[in-house]
Parts: structure tokens; sequence; C-alpha cells
């Protein structure tokens, strides 16, 4: 477990906006493993780019791309697999002379593997929950996320909840227009997938579910030279429709 903790004393909070931005991004990757080995070669592949320290520097990502100062990191590995990690955060305005503004946030994420026994299609996701206040916009991460991670599937949600107050002391319960999420993803990820939104804006509600349309078979399995092209076409229906229950939630 690492901690950090890069400022020394208490930091003086004025004018804070109550708003709460909140970001949930949850990402599902699939591979084919055939049999006991190629699973153990899938674990220690999750095991090495996805461990507590990796996560982690990709939050402190997130946070280099909000615009945010990160307070205090705390990350852990967990016996067989998975990984968690924290980062509390600040949006920091201000400077010499002037009073200091602080918009306090955190950034968590979990990893969840899933390779079963007797199963051959294994899958690893990720759910990264960013939590802010104030101007910070977690919506800005969206595409650097998506560069992080390799994403078959993903859900995304958004929700606004607080008030804030004018400078004539009315609430304001949302400071930006948002139609969609997808408005915040760049094209060149979205022409990748089928998009699916939920829009409740009177409710401060935003989802968009996104399936990838755009498949490249090989990169599904572990050693593709070695699969028949009627083995590839049988694991693939596996992958899709293991992608299809999950994105629509049906029961195995």
């Amino acid at each position: 477990m690492r901690r950090v903790t890069p400022f020394e004393g208490p930091l003086k909070l004025q004018g804070f906006n109550n708003l709460t931005k909140a970001l949930s991004f949850n990402l599902y990757d699939f591979v084919v493993a055939r049999n006991e080995e190629e699973k153990q070669s899938y674990v220690q592949y999750i095991q090495q780019r996805f461990n507590a320290q990796k996560v982690t520097e990709v939050l402190e990502g997130i946070c280099n791309i909000i615009e945010a100062n990160v307070l205090a990191v705390s990350d852990q590995d967990y016996d067989p697999w998975g990984a968690s990690s924290m980062v509390l955060m600040s949006d920091l305005k201000g400077g010499q002379g002037t009073s200091m503004h602080m918009d306090k946030s955190h950034i968590c994420a979990h990893t969840y593997p899933d390779f079963q026994a007797g199963r051959q299609v294994c899958s690893f996701r990720i759910d990264i929950d960013i939590a802010t206040c104030g101007e910070i916009s977690p919506l800005k991460a969206l595409n650097y996320m998506f560069e992080a991670f390799d994403a078959d599937l993903a859900v995304i949600d958004y929700v606004v909840r607080g008030f804030t107050r004018d400078s004539e002391g009315r609430r304001i319960f949302m400071d930006h227009e948002l139609n969609s999420i997808q408005d915040y993803i760049s094209p060149q990820f979205l022409e990748n997938f089928h998009s699916v939104d939920l829009v409740l804006g009177s409710e401060n509600i935003w989802q968009t579910k996104m399936l990838r349309t755009n498949l490249n078979v090989d990169e599904y399995f572990l050693e593709p030279k070695k699969v028949s092209e009627d083995e590839k076409n049988k694991y693939m229906e596996r992958i899709k429709n293991q992608m299809r229950g999950l994105l629509y939630m049906w029961p195995e």
C-alpha cells in the first residue's frame, strides 16, 4: 500500500461549490483461453498490466487531464488477483496574494478479473469512479480512459447532485450544458462502437452504453496462429454472446 501526502497542514476553504459531479466508467475486456496454460498466461498479463501501481498511474493521469492536484494515494493488490486504488485530489486556484479555493474530489478504481474454471472466455473489468466538486469536469477524462484501456464494452454513468448558488444567491443545480455523454468522446472511439444513451436531463442523470462492433479477431486469442478459422468463428460467437449478455444484463 502506498500513501502520498504532498501538502503539509490544513488547506483553507473559501467560496466552496457544493455541486457534486460523479462519473462512473465500467469497462470490460475479453479474451479466449482454451486451456489452463492460456488462462494462466492471461492471468499473468492482467497482473502485470493492471496491478495496483499501474492502475494508480492511470488515476494520476486522470488528475492531470482534469487539472487536479493529487493530495494522497492509497492502492492495494489482492491475492489471488485484482487491485484497488484511491486518489484524493483537489482543484487548487489562486496564488501569491490571492485567496485559495479548493474543490475536494476523489477517484477510486477496482479491477475484477473473471477466470472461472471450465470457461474458455475470460474477462477483465475495471470500474473507475470519479467524484468531483466545483469546476472540475470528470467528463474531460473519457478519451484518456479509452486510450488507457482496451474496451470491448463500456458503461458510463454521469450524475450531478447537490446545488451551488449564483452571484444573486439563487440555487443552481447544473453549471454546464450536457445533451449526451457521447459529446465528450472522440469520434475515433465512437466509430468502433454501437452506443445507446439514457438521458434523464430533468434529474441530471446520463448513461451511455458502448458495445464494440469493429472486432479484430486475432486480438482475442493469445496465440492466434495456432487456432483454425473454424475455431476462431466458434469462439468469437461466445465472445459476442458474453458482450451482449453484459450489455443487456442477461443471465447466463
